[in-house]
């Protein structure tokens, strides 16, 4: 760990399995301490394509909205002792390496 607070990136995925593994890539692993997809309901493989990828992964059954999916993903991190949040789409809308430079 090269910070002294505990670092969790959120994902809230609705249809993001195209998009999921070019964006994990992109997250800097060497300052993040963990990572979490709640997956939305959707109707591709996104929660499998996560699972695969090692990302800890939560699955709603039915659709709870954005909103929703937000909740969830705060909740897990702050259950986990998160200390920062950082909440990044897996659609690849923007690019993990755009995270602030603290971050890295």
């Amino acid at each position: 760990m090269l910070h002294d607070k505990k670092i969790i990136v959120v994902m809230p995925a609705y249809n993001a399995s195209k998009t999921l593994e070019v964006t994990y890539g992109e997250i800097p692993l060497d300052v993040v301490d963990e990572v979490i997809l709640v997956d939305d309901g959707s109707r591709d493989d996104t929660a499998d394509k996560a699972r695969h990828l090692g990302i800890h992964t939560i699955l709603h059954a039915k659709n709870r909205g954005y909103g929703g999916n937000q909740k969830t993903c705060y909740q897990e991190a702050l259950s986990k002792g998160a200390e920062v949040v950082v909440m990044l789409h897996p659609d690849y809308q923007y690019s993990p390496g755009l995270s602030p430079p603290w971050l890295r």
